[in-house]
């Protein structure tokens, strides 16, 4: 069957790349997609919020199934303008993509399936915000734009002036735009991070391993945050006993309360979680697969993905065997452009890619990149995720950084220390 799968990412060339694995797929498109995907599918210069071109493409070159990728197609409506005009699609309609589109109808949901996160107050404009903060203890807070702002705009602050920073930039100077139009400042929870993703078709729920992302962008968590900097996957920080109950008191009450409310969700449920002292609380809400943490479990899945895609769109997830996963770990590195998360240049050569290919167990996932001539270009922030296998998380660790090492442009950096929170707990 062909496949047309929307977005221009690390996530959409790992899903390229495993949806073209399987012996049922034909021509698998990708729109707009990247130097990467060019490679490992076929590219289609179509925006991915121009729905009446992508619809069109879609039915004059026989689509059977369409990915959608990013969040703004899927929070603009995507799944429902294609579903209108016959299309299978997967990923969620409008109104259950508003679990990433507004924090605010997030932390409601959270309430009425009384699943545990954050206590917080949100806010329509600057001056009650301010006025909110100015009354309350000086503690640390974390403060979020409502809307959906490329996974900056959260800011975790230490005290009363950072908060106050924080909304003056998302409120007053409007630095995320629209999606600053409202905001939620909530207390900021102490513990490690995880994310745990899940595919539904509202009925049953299939867990996938968990991951553990890295959004600021200087080792040691220092640094603004960013749309992540490397994952790695199984997180040993999340045991098999540590999941169930994740399973049990996290996505199945928020899939029932979605089903109530009207708003079924079908496609990735994606949960970003702090494991505390006092428990597991959800931190936030993504409605499809996460970038990088696509890249390191799509790297160890073994079972067809279209299969899995399929069973979902036609609410037949129980009926087919449950994923096999290869037992190895996998670490993604995120390669970046100077001055990213802020401004970087674009256009600027790569070299060294196929060096990197050659190696064992590596696969180099191409996220902001173009092509020009025969040459590989930059045209992003976050440029490559350069993704292993290994033994161990210590062993993929070194892969991964090996085939980083044999890539160069001008001003590429990333993290040194991705993985390294699974030292000492069996990684």
């Amino acid at each position: 069957m062909n496949v047309l799968i929307i977005g221009n990412g690390g996530r959409e060339h790992a899903l390229a790349w495993k949806i073209k694995q399987s012996p049922r797929a034909g021509r698998v498109f990708v729109a707009p997609g990247n130097a990467g995907t060019a490679l490992d599918a076929e590219n289609v210069d179509i925006s991915t919020t121009d729905f009446p071109k992508l619809i069109k493409f879609a039915k004059t070159n026989n689509i059977e199934l369409v990915v959608v990728g990013p969040e703004v197609p899927l929070c603009m409506g995507i799944v429902d303008a294609m579903s209108a005009e016959g299309l299978r699609v997967f990923g969620p309609s409008k109104a259950a993509a508003q679990l990433e589109g507004s924090k605010i109808f997030c932390k409601k949901l959270l309430r009425q399936a009384d699943v545990a996160s954050a206590d917080h107050r949100a806010f329509r404009d600057l001056e009650s915000a301010e006025n909110y903060l100015n009354q309350r203890e000086d503690l640390p807070a974390v403060v979020k734009a409502d809307g959906l702002a490329a996974g900056k705009g959260v800011f975790v602050c230490r005290n009363r002036g950072e908060a106050l920073e924080a909304v003056r930039r998302i409120a007053g100077e409007k630095e995320f735009g629209e999606a600053g139009n409202q905001l939620i400042i909530e207390e900021r929870l102490d513990g490690e991070e995880a994310s745990v993703l899940a595919i539904t078709d509202s009925r049953t729920l299939v867990v996938l391993p968990a991951a553990q992302d890295h959004k600021r962008a200087f080792d040691n968590d220092t640094g603004p945050n960013t749309g992540g900097m490397g994952a790695y996957c199984p997180a040993p920080l999340v045991d098999q006993a540590l999941l169930d109950k994740i399973q049990e008191q996290v996505l199945v009450p928020t899939v029932h309360a979605m089903k109530r409310s009207r708003t079924p969700f079908r496609g990735v449920l994606y949960a970003g979680l702090m494991i505390t002292g006092q428990g597991v609380k959800v931190l936030e809400y993504n409605v499809r697969f996460g970038d990088p943490e696509c890249q390191p479990i799509l790297l160890r899945l073994k079972s067809d993905l279209l299969t899995l895609l399929e069973a979902t769109i036609d609410g037949r997830l129980d009926e087919i065997p449950p994923p096999e996963w290869d037992p190895r770990p996998s670490v993604c590195v995120v390669m970046a452009s100077d001055g990213y998360p802020g401004d970087y240049k674009r256009g600027l050569p790569i070299r060294g890619l196929e060096d990197a290919a050659r190696l064992n167990d590596v696969k180099v996932f191409h996220a902001g990149t173009a092509t020009l001539g025969d040459q590989v270009i930059t045209d992003g922030g976050r440029v490559l995720g350069v993704t292993a296998l290994g033994s161990s998380i210590a062993a993929a660790k070194l892969q991964a950084y090996k085939a980083v090492k044999c890539i160069r442009w001008e001003g590429a950096w990333c993290r040194k220390d991705i993985s390294d929170k699974a030292q000492g707990r069996g990684g």
